[in-house]
């Protein structure tokens, strides 16, 4: 089983229901999900990545812009429990500051490709033709993959633009395509790390706040919309739970057991 996480970053939920988007339709279909999530404040990329990796809030982490430094005072993420755990883990991503969110040692394989800005509609292709296999082959335990292409269209043309629309509909073709190369003993998170609104994010507003955030795969349920409060603070350990992972002592989230079941009853 590999257990795969894919955060697509300024991703707002209204989004998908304005356009096309037939895998994302059906994924929810096939598994638990909330329209209504929750990012950090502030609403920006790497706090909010580190949040949902090491599952403490902003002013905890002390991770509270995209400056890319060494950030080693962190406790325990969820890559450095899956490595302490026996288990493998990997990232593919396309923002370099992101590399951050595993200490080194914890990480079985890397792969770094920077976003090409002369080719933004496409930009995320080469990440996921990178990543589908690896997901084809379970080769690992934990994978990560970063989908960044939608947030630069927001940046670019603003987000709900007509630019923006486009970019999230060929998102969600990227979606299938992982989705795709899934085993049946597999299981995926899908997030977003914040919103966004005219040209940009990182307040407290709704626009930048809410966010997408579903699971799929064996031992989770079907079709259901969540109605309890769901956040970025909950995915490692909700990932962790279905890794057979220990959650680390410092983490403040929760797992999400309300989207779960094991043999038809819910999962506590």
């Amino acid at each position: 089983m590999t257990v795969i996480l894919v955060i697509v970053d300024g991703l707002r939920p209204d989004a998908i229901h304005r356009v096309h988007s037939p895998h994302f339709d059906e994924l929810m279909r096939s598994g638990a999900f909330s329209l209504t999530a929750r990012s950090v404040n502030p609403s920006v990329t790497l706090p909010a990545h580190m949040t949902a990796f090491h599952s403490v809030p902003p002013e905890h982490h002390g991770v509270l812009d995209n400056t890319d430094r060494p950030l080693r005072q962190l406790g325990s993420g969820l890559f450095e429990q899956v490595h302490a755990a026996g288990g493998s883990a990997a990232m593919v991503y396309s923002w370099g500051p992101l590399r951050e969110v595993a200490r080194p040692g914890s990480l079985d394989f890397a792969h770094f490709q920077r976003l090409d800005f002369a080719d933004l509609p496409g930009a995320d292709g080469p990440t996921v033709e990178a990543a589908a296999p690896l997901v084809e082959r379970a080769a690992f335990d934990f994978l990560f993959i970063y989908l960044g292409a939608v947030d630069e269209i927001g940046h670019a043309h603003g987000w709900m633009s007509e630019e923006y629309l486009r970019q999230v509909e060929i998102t969600d073709a990227h979606l299938g395509r992982l989705a795709g190369a899934l085993g049946p003993d597999d299981v995926m998170m899908i997030a977003s790390d914040h919103g966004g609104h005219d040209r940009g994010h990182g307040t407290d507003a709704p626009e930048d706040m809410t966010i997408p955030w579903l699971l799929m795969g064996p031992g989770v349920r079907r079709g259901v919309a969540l109605g309890t409060p769901v956040s970025l603070l909950d995915v490692a350990p909700t990932l962790a739970a279905l890794l057979d992972v220990p959650a680390a002592r410092r983490w403040e989230g929760r797992v999400v057991t309300e989207a779960l079941s094991v043999g038809g009853e819910l999962y506590a």
